[in-house]
């Protein structure tokens, strides 16, 4: 293992042409944007990716593109459970490997039924870790199709396999994420919370990094968060507050108002998506403006 993963960490968009297909210029742009703006890392092939949406051949097609793209600058992940037979699923992640991302990631709800208790998911587990060699493994609570938050008990036997790098939290409480950032301290886990409203919070618990949507508007001010949010308290608080105001608009027709935002901040990708699209009026566009001219103003408080 090399540098502990930590800091920000976008969940990538993907990139689409005017057909639906993968627009790859884009993901490119995507790419160099993220890590333009600080990322330390990025998770591709995630539920903002509309993975859910794409083929197997696109889920590895883009993955790889991903890795070429960052040449080594910045490690990645990308979700290589996808359902089935446990065996099916050990192949899948073997085949994302290949890519050259650095870390594969498990979706928990990709194992075993909403029902399920944690001793048949642990199982599962153990099965994937036995049937992937020395492959690094993530972990990742998403919530589609079914929500499946995992105890510090699962977490703390993952972080004595040594074998997982990486975890996405999304059980979004402070009351919630400590115990889990206790279980897994001093391991490879690396925890990252998906909530922005509790990232300052969780960060001061001990959590590695975070990984919102909101960072496929403005990335850089998670990044900023990330790495002051020690020397710089007071200004953390400030911007903190900033972000929670604005968290309920970014979540408004995501991910294609997302990519809407990009463009308007000079990113070349369309706002075509594979999930639900939505029509934009003059309300929706107006609300964009605003969130462009408040990032702008915490940005100047910032100096950045």
């Amino acid at each position: 293992m090399n540098v502990p993963y930590h800091g920000l960490w976008p969940v990538m968009l993907t990139a689409f042409d005017d057909e639906g297909a993968l627009d790859m210029a884009g993901v490119d742009a995507l790419t160099e944007f993220y890590i333009e703006q600080g990322a330390s890392g990025l998770f591709a092939v995630c539920q903002s990716s509309e993975m859910y949406e794409l083929s197997d051949e696109e889920r590895l097609q883009l993955a790889q593109r991903v890795v070429e793209r960052t040449a080594g600058r910045v490690p990645i992940v990308a979700v290589g459970t996808f359902g089935g037979p446990v065996a099916w699923q050990a192949q899948f992640i073997r085949r994302m490997s290949d890519t050259g991302v650095n870390g594969v990631v498990i979706l928990p709800n990709q194992l075993v039924g909403a029902e399920a208790g944690e001793g048949p998911l642990q199982n599962a587990l153990e099965q994937l870790i036995e049937a992937t060699d020395s492959i690094e493994l993530g972990l990742y609570e998403c919530p589609q199709p079914f929500h499946r938050n995992l105890s510090p008990q699962l977490l703390e036997w993952a972080a004595t396999t040594a074998r997982f790098v990486y975890m996405k939290d999304t059980d979004r409480a402070p009351d919630r994420i400590q115990p889990k950032i206790q279980a897994v301290a001093g391991s490879g886990l690396r925890m990252f919370n998906a909530a922005t409203i509790s990232a300052l919070p969780s960060l001061q618990m001990g959590v590695a990094g975070v990984s919102p949507i909101a960072a496929n508007y403005y990335p850089e001010l998670f990044t900023w968060l990330c790495a002051h949010h020690v020397d710089e308290p007071a200004k953390a608080e400030q911007l903190q507050h900033r972000l929670a105001s604005l968290d309920a608009a970014v979540r408004l027709k995501y991910p294609q108002s997302a990519k809407r935002f990009l463009h308007r901040r000079g990113v070349p990708i369309s706002s075509r998506c594979r999930v639900a699209e939505h029509d934009f009026d003059g309300y929706d566009d107006l609300l964009l403006t605003s969130l462009i001219v408040q990032v702008d103003e915490a940005k100047a408080d910032l100096g950045l």
